[in-house]
């Protein structure tokens, strides 16, 4: 399994249009793709799941993924969530 904290870069009118990116993305790779924050750690493929974690502006983050492109995986959605407009 690898790991990286973050913190999101979402521009405030985005709306869902971020997410709905964030799961297309998250759906490519072969590994299972976690967001966690706070206490919530949800499936990064789930559309529904991710509209319920809220994610906002220079929320604090970790991104984290298990399976054979498990690396790639984590820097892809990373740099997605710190670089989304």
């Amino acid at each position: 399994m690898v790991s990286k904290t973050i913190k999101i870069n979402l521009k405030a009118d985005a709306e869902a249009r971020p997410v709905a990116v964030l799961v297309q993305k998250a759906s490519l790779f072969e590994s299972s793709v976690f967001i966690q924050a706070d206490e919530k750690k949800i499936n990064a493929k789930s559309i529904m799941g991710m509209m319920s974690l809220g994610l906002e502006q220079d929320k604090e983050v970790i991104v984290c993924a298990d399976g054979v492109d498990e690396a790639l995986a984590v820097e892809e959605l990373a740099g997605y969530l710190q670089k989304a407009q």
